[in-house]
């Protein structure tokens, strides 16, 4: 027992590092939890890009597990030289089919059966586009449309019109009219007159 307990303290460390790829379309697999079963397990996680590095002993177990993917499990080689193991990870996509699974909206079939003879059924095609062609709706539809092409040439022409029709006319101001002044004393002094016979 003390023999393989030594043993066991005398496997060498080394700095193992790698980046995790997809089998089929070898693209990164971000985030994969990685577990070091050795001495003690210890758990570790590869970063988005799929990298991971960290310190194990040679002989460890290593499994790569990823929701989606099949776990994975690796050796670390013993008689490493250089005290470090860099390796590429392919993990395979685990397809699960599951069983199908039919949802049903009604908690009995009577409750289906009053429901289905209680249903409206929705108008079809035809009865849909004689609804959407009435003049009702189209009236309706009108009111909140904006001017095509033609309205707008006929608004915009319109405008042009009355804007050289009044070019040339003078704006008077009925303050500077002395005529409007005339009218306004003579109903002042018209009604003061009126005022005195009363």
């Amino acid at each position: 027992m003390s023999c393989a307990a030594f043993a066991q303290q005398s496997k060498p460390l080394i700095q193992f590092s790698g980046v995790i790829y997809d089998l089929d379309s070898n693209t990164v697999v971000p985030y994969v939890t990685i577990k070091d079963i050795g001495k003690e397990t210890r758990s570790f996680s590869a970063n988005y890009k799929g990298y991971f590095s960290f310190v194990a002993q040679e002989g460890d177990s290593i499994v790569f597990s990823s929701i989606g993917y099949k776990k994975l499990e690796l050796v670390i080689p013993s008689g490493l030289t250089d005290h470090k193991f860099t390796a590429i990870i392919k993990m395979k996509a685990d397809n699960i089919e599951l069983p199908t699974v039919r949802v049903f909206p009604w908690a009995s079939t009577d409750e289906f059966k009053r429901e289905f003879l209680t249903m409206k059924i929705a108008d079809d095609d035809l009865e849909i586009a004689k609804k959407n062609l009435s003049k009702k709706s189209l009236a309706e539809l009108s009111t909140g449309l904006p001017l095509d092409g033609r309205e707008m040439t006929g608004y915009s022409f319109q405008n042009m019109h009355n804007n050289l029709s009044n070019s040339h006319m003078v704006q008077t101001n009925p303050l500077l009219n002395p005529f409007a002044w005339g009218a306004l004393i003579k109903q002042i002094t018209e009604g003061d007159k009126k005022r005195k016979n009363d």
